[in-house]
């Protein structure tokens, strides 16, 4: 630390690219190149910093074992023409990567150890490649398998306990059965999500933080459903348990995607040499642990320790972006906060619709928080996130 007295930290400005999905308009862009192209787009709109004078670039990215080259933050400093002295680094928090980033990028202006940083993150499921084990010797007589770095456990650990190591779905259907979560309640939230997202786009309101992807004709999120409803969604089938008792489907649990999304975060000093009004102030963080097959109910212990930190209350919020890994994981959550207004999450559409690119989804989440505060221009936001293998984190902004 440099000084004695933690510093204000500003939300300058968030871009993200629209989501595509798995396969789709975006496959065909490396996950460094999707980083780049957020970090170039915040520079570009932001003509009055002096892209040497960003002191870091900070990327999360939940795979890292394939074209992100590990360190896919140092590859976007470069990739994006800035210039080499700008060091960049990588975090891998899974599901809250681009958060994770974010809470740490804001501690590093807080302290003073820097006055701008660019936080993100990026993600290509399309592109994650199979990865294939080292043979303890030489010459195996058997054939090497392979694992598919995309979502989920692979390589897993004999010492793991067995109930730690089911499949997010599962782990889904779990807390569809704490909760007594109902297929049909699952079907109307996908439906609404889809449903929120298409009018969003629709009148707008995404407008301010899309920096479209050149070369891919993706005018919006790609995973969007216009005119889904729990009728439609009824007809699939559970994907996660096909012995009767299933209630998750393709329908109701967010699908795999592409996407990067950043953030520029700067002190005072740093708001001056942008020129530029802030979206909003970042408050207070929380990361907690739970059981790993319960990781979907991480946000709930999150979201009531960083809320404490910033002394407000859960029926303060204009606004909360709570990731939408399944329709039962976020009904789960909802569960815990009754005192929470239900027209303030999500508002507009999450990633039931919209996609869950893991690496990019905490960086966009807070990205959507920042400028839902400013188009209200007052507030109090929080973003918040489920992470596999039984992590919650939240951040709280205001304006």
């Amino acid at each position: 630390m440099t000084n004695d007295r933690l510093r204000d930290v500003y939300v300058v400005d968030a871009v993200r690219t629209p989501v595509g999905k798995y396969g789709g308009a975006l496959a065909q862009a490396r996950p460094d190149d999707l980083a780049a192209h957020v970090v170039r787009a915040l520079l570009d709109r932001t003509p009055g910093l002096d892209p040497g004078r960003v002191d870091e670039v900070v990327f999360g990215n939940a795979n890292g074992a394939g074209e992100e080259n590990r360190n896919v933050g140092r590859m976007a400093v470069l990739l994006a023409s800035m210039p080499p002295s700008v060091p960049g680094s990588t975090v891998n928090r899974l599901c809250a990567s681009g958060l994770d980033a974010v809470v740490q990028a804001a501690r590093t202006v807080a302290v003073g150890d820097a006055t701008a940083v660019i936080a993100g993150g990026v993600e290509s499921m399309s592109r994650a490649p199979w990865v294939v084990p080292k043979p303890e010797r030489a010459f195996p007589a058997g054939a090497p398998e392979m694992h598919s770095t995309t979502l989920g456990w692979r390589m897993v650990n004999e010492r793991m306990r067995p109930e730690w190591t089911v499949s997010l779905g599962e782990g889904a259907e779990l807390i569809a059965e704490r909760h007594g979560i109902s297929r049909e309640q699952q079907d109307a939230f996908a439906a609404d999500s889809h449903g929120k997202a298409a009018r969003a786009w629709a009148q707008g309101a995404y407008d301010a933080e899309i920096a479209p992807y050149e070369g891919a004709d993706l005018p919006r999120d790609e995973t969007i459903r216009d005119g889904s409803t729990p009728e439609k969604l009824a007809g699939l089938r559970p994907v996660f348990r096909r012995d009767g008792t299933g209630t998750v489907t393709a329908g109701n649990s967010s699908p795999l995607n592409d996407g990067a999304a950043a953030l520029l975060l700067t002190d005072e000093e740093g708001l001056a040499a942008t020129g530029r009004e802030p979206l909003a102030l970042i408050r207070a963080s929380a990361v907690t642990g739970i059981e790993p097959q319960l990781f979907g109910l991480g946000p709930v212990e999150a979201v009531r320790r960083a809320l404490a930190k910033a002394g407000r209350g859960l029926g303060e919020l204009h606004t909360m972006e709570l990731n939408e890994a399944f329709a039962a994981q976020a009904l789960g959550c909802l569960a815990h906060w009754p005192e929470l207004d239900p027209s303030a999450v999500n508002p507009r559409g999450g990633a039931l619709a919209i996609g869950h690119p893991l690496g990019a989804s905490g960086a966009r989440l807070a990205g959507a928080v920042a400028h839902q505060l400013a188009a209200a221009g007052s507030g109090t936001g929080l973003a918040t996130l489920c992470i596999g293998v039984g992590q919650g984190q939240a951040l709280v902004l205001e304006r």
